[in-house]
């Protein structure tokens, strides 16, 4: 039996941009949904470099979404907005959201709901939408990846970083990947990595050499790695950016991408439209949910706190000093 709808929820405001502490938890009336939207009773949430940059300033809601962080859930189906008949009340899925995921009620569009894959917890569920969605669009769509071709990604501790090794190694390509410690470094051979290189002791563009260069590169960090990941490519190699942790203005010498004919492109998921999210999530439950049906991928959780504590999980993603993924529980 449907369980009656409360007309306020807490969820976590940024009360003004600044550090974690501008995270404070608050009570607002709970969303309804629109047309094609069910409303979701977050069980829930992940916690995402985007969210973040919101905090502080730098990456504003698109028009029509939420101010309310967070870009990905899961849970029940609370309510049914006009026109869905795909979902019913009740219905367990995750989600991804252009805002809003820090709350006890979120709204999400149908296409952009995907199943809970077999034996998940909705932790586990809520830790897939958001990181799975860019590796996919970015590494497969954009940086047409194949079997047998050699892939580094920077940043492969993270919570792409980690998703990426293990898809890159499920489709049989060749992975590499960055990471700030020899730990980390060998945590991302654990995921699947042929090699995890400690980025302060050692040179990606030199290990990468044996291997002929890599065929794609998936760069987070911007800054002074782009020469050197120009460098790192193979002949027809493709730069997929995503995200500027160390800047994007550079002065930078764009001759290697003549000389050996590279491909330099990137892409944001957030602005993109519900028809764009949509094409994703139908490659995603088509290729890439049978393997985690089947354990052969999986989100690696490193921890977990309550959506009251959002700027402590917002102070360890900055520490840097996780491996995987940070989730909220309502």
């Amino acid at each position: 039996m449907a369980t009656a709808i409360p007309d306020s929820m807490t969820c976590i405001e940024i009360a003004k941009p600044g550090g974690p502490e501008a995270l404070v938890p608050t009570t607002r009336p709970v969303p309804k949904p629109g047309k094609g939207e069910v409303l979701v009773k977050v069980a829930a949430a992940g916690v995402n470099r985007p969210d973040v940059a919101q905090r502080q300033g730098n990456y504003p809601a698109p028009p029509g979404a939420s101010d309310i962080p967070g870009l990905e859930i899961a849970g029940s189906v609370a309510a049914l907005g006009p026109g869905v008949t795909d979902y019913k009340v009740g219905d367990q899925l995750c989600a991804l959201v252009s805002g809003g995921g820090y709350a006890e009620y979120c709204t999400a569009p149908t296409p952009q709901c995907l199943p809970v894959p077999r034996g998940y917890t909705m932790l586990q569920a809520a830790a897939l939408p958001e990181t799975f969605f860019t590796v996919w669009t970015n590494v497969f769509e954009r940086g047409r990846l194949a079997a047998g071709e050699v892939f580094l990604v920077h940043g492969g501790s993270s919570g792409i970083g980690t998703t990426a090794i293990q898809l890159a190694r499920a489709f049989g390509a060749r992975v590499f990947a960055t990471a700030g410690s020899d730990d980390k470094a060998r945590a991302c051979e654990r995921f699947g990595a042929e090699r995890g290189i400690n980025y302060r002791t050692e040179d990606f563009v030199e290990i990468l050499k044996p291997a002929g260069g890599a065929n794609v590169i998936l760069d987070m960090v911007g800054g002074p790695y782009l020469q050197r990941n120009l460098a790192a490519l193979a002949v027809e190699g493709r730069l997929v950016q995503i995200a500027f942790l160390q800047g994007s203005k550079v002065e930078l010498n764009l001759m290697p991408i003549m000389l050996k004919r590279l491909t330099f492109t990137g892409s944001t998921l957030r602005p993109r439209t519900v028809e764009q999210k949509c094409a994703i999530a139908a490659q995603l439950r088509e290729k890439v949910w049978p393997l985690l049906d089947q354990g052969k991928v999986a989100p690696h959780i490193h921890a977990t706190f309550s959506l009251a504590k959002a700027a402590e999980a917002h102070r360890l993603m900055e520490s840097s000093a996780h491996v995987g993924k940070i989730m909220l529980q309502t």
